[in-house]
């Protein structure tokens, strides 16, 4: 009760108002729509962006805390410190895979940076075993969305490239 009446406890007490999210994986820039999943494509699970990646390796978008490692490590959700719910799911189809080719580098409760290594796997497996490479990076918690603006570009590399930039409620 003390903390929460003096503000102690609190993380230095500064709101975040807005986030950048980075590219997690090199390659091409799709609009969400342009997902072959209409799951993904007509925004069911959030908003958001695709890579067509070119290379097999998924960092951190942004910093913040692992929030959930899926058991087949095709896709994994991070919590940013604005409280944005990220989820990376690497290619289509992908679950069927049982995990083979993916190699995670984290775990639940762990605290991550930009370009923090989370996930290696073999693009070439995927593209032989899953219906697409294409992977979806979504804002699953949409009501902390106030304006959404992705940047107007094609190629993007991992940890490097701004791809959206979220003003928070």
């Amino acid at each position: 009760m003390l903390k929460k009446l003096f503000g102690l406890g609190k993380s230095k007490g500064v709101k975040i108002e807005s986030e950048k999210i980075f590219a997690p994986l090199t390659g091409k820039l799709l609009n969400i729509e342009e997902v072959p999943d209409p799951t993904f494509a007509q925004k069911m699970m959030g908003d958001g962006i695709a890579i067509e990646p070119t290379e097999g390796l998924v960092t951190s978008p942004v910093e913040g805390e692992i929030i959930q490692v899926f058991p087949t490590k095709h896709a994994i959700g991070i919590k940013s410190l604005g409280g944005l719910e990220i989820l990376i799911h690497i290619g289509l189809e992908t679950v069927s895979m049982k995990g083979e080719g993916f190699t995670t580098f984290i775990k639940e409760g762990d605290k991550v940076k930009v370009g923090d290594r989370l996930v290696e796997f073999s693009l070439d497996l995927v593209k032989e075993k899953a219906s697409s490479i294409i992977t979806p990076i979504v804002i699953t918690n949409g009501e902390r969305v106030n304006e959404l603006t992705k940047e107007n570009i094609t190629t993007v590399t991992a940890s490097k490239t701004e791809v959206i930039e979220v003003k928070l409620n």
